[in-house]
Order: structure tokens, then C-alpha cells, then sequence
């Protein structure tokens, strides 16, 4: 455990009961059904539920990302009411946090930008996807409701979870494995990525053990944030497989989540990248300590 994320997880130390950390969560879940069923209402008529998770419409796409509101209202409610401390706390100081937030969004744009070139080589070139007009005209509401989705899942796992687990256990094991482990076992969806469900999975729950590690070096939630951001920018507003999840994308890859070759191959090289987006960020904020 690193001096800063000993003062992160500090709010955390003074109710880190697992009788709080349980019901908090089911609340917090409780919290997103409630927000994704009211925004089904909203919705009614004008855009059916199963187009919505279909996503292959501008539309749509803002759509399933601005139903994961839900766990912001319920972490903000939470934490205030079960362990009775502000919100701000699951960020960490603003200023740090707001910086780290753009050292990863950089460090995900200079590793992806130079891995263009293999993706390009081991992939295939991109096909053209939304038109650029209407892109544009989506993509303030898309970069809206992406910070809130990112945010959404990293006020979760990385800063609600981690940090009272933290608090509580004194295993990195516990701390960084369990929500690790969650947040890559929520995304198994063998329906839909078939054979290669259990490799979306180890791919995720890298991502969560490297925002877990960069939480825990930097002592904010910005980086795992912006690092968050980037990635799913990148993955559903520029490039996506074709179909599912594709309907925002500016380019589509030549293949779809369906075909197991190919996505397998995608999702090594995204694990690959990742680790050199670890590496970079940790040199990074290793020389900003230093600076300091």
C-alpha cells in the first residue's frame, strides 16, 4: 500500500464494516434497475428497450450508456447515508485527480495511436461505419455519457469497493483481486461472445486489476478514470466489431463480436496494449513524483 492511497482509503477507515459494504451495494445496485427501468419508461415508444441493448444506432448507444446513471445516484447516497462521508471522498483530492484523469486519457491515445499500425496489419482495415455528419452531431451527448458510464463503473468497483476493502483487510489479495475479479465476471456474456466469453473476461479483469494497481499508485480515482475513458472511446465511438455495440463508431472492424478467430486475436492485442499503457502511466506518475 502506497502513502497516497493510505490517505485515499482514509474516509473509508472510519466505517469499513462488511455489514455496511454489503447492503451498500445491493443498494447501489438497487439504485441502477430502478434508474435503467425509469429511463425505459422515458424511453417508451420513441426507442424500444431491446433496440437499446442492441446498440447499433447513435441513439441507442447513448442510451445504454446513460442508463448506468443509476450507479452514481447510488454511490453518492451510500456512502453519505451508510458510512457518512461526502462523495468527493471516492474520487480523492480534485485538482490530483482531474490531472491524473488526463495523464491517462494521454497515455491511452499515445499507446493506441502507435498500435494503430499493428491492429491495421493483424486485423484488417477498418470499413466505414456511422457517417461522419451524423457522428458529429452525436458526439457531444456520446462524450457526455461516456465520462458518466466510466465514471460510473470505476465509483464502483475502484473507488467504493476497493476502498472499503481496504479499509477493512489489510491483503492486496482482497483489495485489488475481489473487485478485479467482479468487474471481469460481469462481463461474461457467453450469448453473445461465445467461445471467447472467458477471454473477455481475463481481458477485463486485467483492466480492473491495472486501474486497482494505478488507483492504488496515484491515490485518486482520475487516472483509472481517464485511462477508462480513452478505452472505451476508442472502442465504441472510432473503432468497433460490426454489430453489436458498433451503432456510434465512426469505423467498424471487418468481423463482428461473433467471429471467434478474429475476436480472439483483437482481444490479445487489447491485453497486450494495456500492459503498455500500465507500464507508461506507472513511469509517469513515478517522474511526476519525483517533481513534486
Amino acid at each position: 500500500m502506497t502513502p497516497a492511497f493510505g490517505r485515499y482509503i482514509a474516509p473509508a477507515r472510519a466505517r469499513p464494516q462488511i455489514w455496511r459494504l454489503v447492503p451498500g451495494l445491493l443498494l447501489i445496485v438497487g439504485f441502477h434497475l430502478a434508474w435503467v427501468y425509469t429511463l425505459a419508461g422515458v424511453l417508451h415508444g420513441a426507442l424500444a428497450w431491446s433496440e437499446v441493448l442492441a446498440a447499433e444506432t447513435p441513439a441507442a448507444v447513448v442510451a445504454l450508456l446513460a442508463g448506468f446513471g443509476g450507479l452514481i445516484l447510488g454511490c453518492v447516497v451510500v456512502v453519505r447515508v451508510l458510512h457518512r462521508r461526502g462523495f468527493g471522498s471516492l474520487i480523492g483530492p480534485g485538482p490530483r485527480a482531474l490531472r491524473h484523469f488526463a495523464l491517462g486519457m494521454g497515455v491511452v491515445g499515445l499507446v493506441y495511436a502507435l498500435g494503430a499500425l499493428i491492429w491495421l496489419f493483424l486485423l484488417g482495415r477498418p470499413v466505414a461505419g456511422v457517417a461522419p455528419g451524423l457522428w458529429l452531431i452525436w458526439l457531444a451527448p456520446l462524450l457526455l455519457v461516456l465520462l458518466m458510464q466510466t465514471l460510473a463503473e470505476e465509483l464502483v468497483f475502484r473507488g467504493y469497493l476497493q476502498q472499503q476493502l481496504a479499509a477493512r483487510f489489510s491483503s492486496p489479495l482482497v483489495w485489488m483481486l475481489l473487485p478485479s475479479a467482479a468487474f471481469g465476471l460481469l462481463h461474461y456474456e457467453p450469448a453473445l461472445m461465445g467461445q471467447n466469453a472467458w477471454l473477455v473476461v481475463a481481458a477485463t479483469g486485467l483492466f480492473g486489476l491495472v486501474a486497482a494497481d494505478l488507483t492504488v499508485r496515484s491515490g485518486t480515482l482520475g487516472l483509472a478514470w481517464g485511462l477508462h475513458f480513452a478505452n472505451n472511446f476508442v472502442a465504441l465511438a472510432l473503432v468497433a466489431p460490426a454489430g453489436n455495440l458498433s451503432g456510434a463508431a465512426l469505423f467498424q472492424l471487418p468481423f463482428g463480436v461473433g467471429d471467434i478467430a478474429e475476436m480472439r486475436g483483437m482481444l490479445f492485442l487489447d491485453m497486450a496494449l494495456l500492459l503498455l499503457v500500465w507500464g507508461l502511466a506507472r513511469l509517469a506518475l513515478a517522474k511526476a513524483g519525483r517533481g513534486e
